[in-house]
Formats: C-alpha cells, structure tokens, sequence
C-alpha cells in the first residue's frame, strides 16, 4: 500500500545536459535547485542580483540584463548606514558606495554577457505581492527595512504578469528562438502574508504560468516543486525549522525528481561518477603527511584528469589546480 500521493510529471521534450547553458532567477528555490547544477558542474548563473521574490522584479532584471543597461549611483539608496539597490538583495549592500557599486557592476557584467547565451531560463515565482514606493510607483525587489510608509503593498493580478511576462519570454525568443523556459511556483509559504492571502498569491501565480504555456506551447514548460513539497511530500518532517522553507531531505527529492524529468541516463550518470570523485574530494584525513593519503590524493588526481578528457564539456581546471596545490604542499611538509 502506498501512502503517499506521488505527483505526476509529464516527460519533457527538451533535455538538459553538461552543455545546456541555464540562468535561474527568483526565489530561494532557484537558489536551491542551482546549487544542485552547480554541485554536478553543470553551466549555470543563479540570481546574479540576489534572491527575488515577486514576479515584476523579476522581469526588470532580465529587461536590465537583456537590453545592458547597467548601474550607477543614481541606482543607490543611503539606509541604515549603507548603500544598496532596490532591485538587488541586501547581500550586495555596503558602507561604501563605490565597493557597492563595484559589486553590483561586475555581477552584472558577468550575467549580460551569459545571458547573450543561455539555452534555458528556469523561473520562480515566490509571491503576487509588490511593494511600490509611493514617490515613484516603481515596485522594488528589496524593502531593505525601509519606514513601511515608504511603499504601497498591492497584489498581482494574473493579467499583470501575464503581460509583462510574455514581452519578456517574446524579447528573449527574438534574440534566441531555441530559448526554452522553465517556470515554477515556489513551495515556501509567506506566512507574513496571513495564510490566506498567501493561498490566494500562490494561486495567482499558477494561473498567470497556465496562460504563459498556453501562449507559448513550445518553449514554456511548468516544474511542480509546489505540488511535489505540499501534496506528494505533505509531512512536517520535511520541512526545516521554520517550518516554511523545505528541508534538505526535501530539497534533495524535488532535485531527483527534477533529474528524472530533465535529464537522460546518459546525463545522471555522468553525475554520478562526478558526485563519487566530489566525495573524495571532500575526505577529510586525520594525516595529510601519510603516504596512503598522498597515494589517495594521486588516485583522485588520475580520475578528474580522466574524468575531464572523457567529457571536455565540463571544466574541472578548479578541483585540479586545487589538488595539485595541496599535493606539491604535502610533500615540502
């Protein structure tokens, strides 16, 4: 007997693999799933302007991305004694304004000239609520802990993002007709919403990214995480501490459920033989100065070498130079 629902996937029509360039963007669950293609050393770019909730900020990032338009201190506010942006994440904040700017510039250096190229879009849309600020109208990605009177808090409507959505993915088309999107509703409640009103934005979101795959059949697909962490997983034991965010159990299944649906045996199994070369690589000896360690460390060397020449899609030059480092250092020891 089974006592869980299992959420159906349909097959998708695309596949990702070691090649397949992928820029993800919204909320923490981009973060999550992008740490997972990083770990596998696939070619992704997450959030190159921090973590964004709601689905208009997101749109202004790859509208400022997509046509370069880049930052300057006029893009700065002074709170809290330090400067940021309101489209970017309060990890790029900073007392000095040139150091802030300087972040902020090369991570979106980084990102135009990524997006020029990425194959695969995978979005997340965290909530329909917005902040506006009341002096310009324009809606932020970031509070920052700004007065509360500094805004204006509406909800989406699924015409809104539905709009400004399709210029998007239309824009992006134009440039890239092979461009392919991923779209997911985030699983973590905003519980500060109230309960209801969080149900309300969550289903908002669903019903703009139905219309988005109606509109654009061939390039848009829809990823469950919502469904699989609420419906198939539907326990509190799999989710963390906050009981919102998912746990890592959690985070771990919707990845393999995410690879099932994505990737071919080919893909998952050179993942495979990466993630046994990664846990070697992250052994931790008692002695580094043993002989048996220094064999060790030559076996793994041997095996990423090998491992790089049998797929030349995937740079390992980190985790080699690393190793040779750490090697050359255990014998003048």
């Amino acid at each position: 007997m089974d006592f869980r629902t299992r959420i159906s996937i349909p097959t998708s029509d695309f596949q990702l693999n070691h090649s397949t360039r992928m820029m993800l963007l919204g909320s923490c669950f981009s973060e999550n799933i992008g740490n997972k293609l990083l770990e596998n050393k696939f070619r992704v770019k997450i959030n190159p302007f921090g973590i964004v909730y709601n689905p208009l900020s997101v749109a202004a990032v790859v509208n400022r991305l997509l046509f370069k338009k880049n930052f300057n201190e006029n893009d700065l506010v002074f709170h809290n004694d330090v400067y940021q942006s309101f489209l970017h994440h309060s990890s790029f904040s900073h007392p000095d304004k040139t150091r802030c700017l300087q972040s902020i510039s090369e991570s979106f250096s980084n990102a135009a000239e990524f997006i020029r190229e990425t194959d695969i879009f995978l979005i997340t849309f965290g909530t329909a609520y917005v902040y506006k600020l009341k002096s310009t109208g324009k809606v932020v990605a970031n509070c920052h802990k700004f007065p509360a009177d500094t805004f204006i808090r509406e909800r989406l409507s699924v015409e809104e993002i539905v709009k400004e959505w399709s210029e998007i993915i239309r824009a992006i088309s134009t440039r890239n007709p092979t461009a392919k999107f991923i779209f997911t509703v985030s699983p973590i409640r905003h519980w500060k919403d109230g309960a209801h009103e969080n149900q309300i934005s969550k289903s908002i979101l669903h019903l703009a990214i139905e219309q988005l795959q109606k509109m654009f059949t061939s390039a848009l697909s829809y990823f469950p995480a919502y469904e699989i962490l609420l419906d198939e997983l539907r326990d509190y034991r799999f989710f963390a501490e906050d009981m919102m965010h998912p746990s890592s159990v959690a985070v771990d299944y919707i990845w393999d459920r995410f690879c099932e649906t994505y990737f071919s045996k080919e893909t998952m199994d050179i993942n495979s033989e990466w993630q046994k070369i990664q846990q070697a690589l992250n052994h931790r000896p008692l002695n580094h100065n043993t002989e048996l360690h220094q064999r060790f460390q030559h076996q793994i060397l041997q095996k990423l070498i090998d491992f790089q020449a049998n797929y030349p899609q995937i740079n390992c030059e980190v985790e080699i130079n690393k190793l040779m480092v750490d090697i050359k250092g255990n014998y003048k020891s």
